[in-house]
């Protein structure tokens, strides 16, 4: 069984929730800087094997894996170590905050042989889960395009300072997981446009970054595809928008994941609608603690995967490359915002000498 070391105890509580309950890996270690918060967790889930000090994570030679749940701009520096000291890798998205640092984990990754894993956790949620399958199936025929969102009142985000600083943004923090959905389905991404803007509760609260976002994608194949996000304001009730939707239009048929609502719907070439939800028992299985928070489920769903990719030696998506593209992408559509103009995902990998071909 293959032993688990966990770095950054926020989002973290998830991992060890996934950790403790999952047959296929073991919890070695937990690490955060705050040994307030490593006490409460020790409480919490009755683990006491932690540390505040990451270098003797990476020393311990039993632990095979690391999981990575730190601030952002931490991740590349994280990631390096990780792989320098022989471990298997899991990081949160988003992957890397500045692509400067992408060559050399790329470089980094290869030469030692260990997987790197990007935590995207949206798709090991149950309704796209479903979808994917019967997309691969072939129930919707030829993908024709696709579309995405993540509308969520978030004004309770505005309370908090770090929510307001100039280096908090939606885009990366949001509208990371379906715009991932669109990589997922179309991956070679190749132009974006996007406009955005600060919505008056966001200029009231003294958000420096956009709240409020609209974009479209092209691929190289010349399909599009559009994705949206809205943050600091009132959303309909649930049966009429859901919190998280992928949208798949196909040649013979459609389907729709809506994520919070545990809801999937599908209508193939026969014209018949099927609608699938999933009650409480699934719930309780994803979201195991105060409400829709800290996605347990999801995280151990890709923990499992991950795990299985090691032992039978495929490769795990979303894998470094994909991090790595998607990074892009979303700089890209950051870029679209403040010039106004249509971006080339290419441009801005060839920037760090990065190729399309990631």
């Amino acid at each position: 069984m293959l032993k688990l070391g966990i770095l950054g105890l926020g989002e973290g509580r998830s991992t060890m929730s996934a950790a403790l309950q999952s047959e296929k890996l073991e919890l070695k270690m937990i690490c955060d800087r705050n040994e307030d918060l490593i006490r409460q967790r020790q409480k919490e889930f009755d683990f006491h094997n932690s540390t505040n000090d990451y270098q003797q994570m990476l020393d311990d030679k039993e632990i095979d894996i690391i999981a990575i749940y730190t601030p952002d701009h931490l991740h590349a520096e994280h990631v390096k170590q990780a792989l320098l000291h022989d471990k298997h890798v899991v990081c949160t998205k988003p992957f890397i905050d500045n692509l400067a640092d992408a060559k050399v984990l790329l470089e980094l990754q290869e030469k030692s042989g260990k997987k790197v894993f990007i935590g995207q956790s949206s798709r090991f949620f149950e309704p796209a889960k479903r979808q994917r399958k019967d997309y691969e199936a072939g129930l919707i025929g030829e993908l024709i395009t696709i579309e995405s969102h993540y509308h969520a009142d978030h004004r309770w985000f505005l309370e908090k300072g770090w929510s307001l600083l100039q280096s908090f943004k939606w885009l990366y923090g949001g509208l990371s997981h379906p715009t991932d959905f669109i990589r997922w389905y179309l991956p070679n991404i190749e132009e974006v446009m996007g406009y955005g803007m600060v919505s008056s509760n966001g200029v009231k609260a003294g958000l420096k970054n956009e709240d409020t976002m609209h974009f479209i994608f092209k691929a190289t194949d010349g399909r599009i595809a559009r994705v949206s996000g809205v943050y600091t304001s009132p959303t309909q009730p649930a049966a009429r928008d859901s919190g998280m939707s992928c949208i798949l239009r196909g040649t013979d048929g459609a389907s729709q994941a809506d994520y919070h609502e545990l809801r999937y719907s599908i209508t193939d070439k026969t014209g018949e609608e099927k609608i699938v939800r999933w009650g409480d028992s699934t719930l309780k299985h994803y979201f195991r603690f105060e409400g829709q928070s800290h996605h347990a489920g999801e995280y151990q769903y890709y923990l499992e995967y991950f795990v299985d990719s090691i032992e039978q030696g495929f490769t795990a998506y979303p894998d470094i490359k994909e991090g790595i593209g998607t990074i892009a992408l979303l700089q890209a559509m950051d870029r679209s915002l403040h010039t106004g103009k249509p971006v080339k995902v290419s441009d801005v990998l060839s920037e760090h000498w990065l190729s399309l071909e990631l």
